[in-house]
């Protein structure tokens, strides 16, 4: 039992490590996705007759 807060601790860390890299891993496709988006939404604007631009 003297143990059981310092495997607590490193549970936490664990979890904070996987959520900060599921953080960075949603930034990264959310930008190339972001991407990807504004492309289509241009395309439609362009096959509208450029309506707005």
């Amino acid at each position: 039992m003297l143990f059981a807060p310092k495997e607590k601790g490193q549970g936490l860390v664990e979890y904070a490590l996987i959520l900060v890299l599921i953080a960075i891993v949603v930034i990264v496709v959310m930008r190339v996705l972001g991407v990807q988006v504004t492309a289509v939404f241009q395309q439609i604007v362009e096959a509208l007759g450029g309506a707005g631009s």
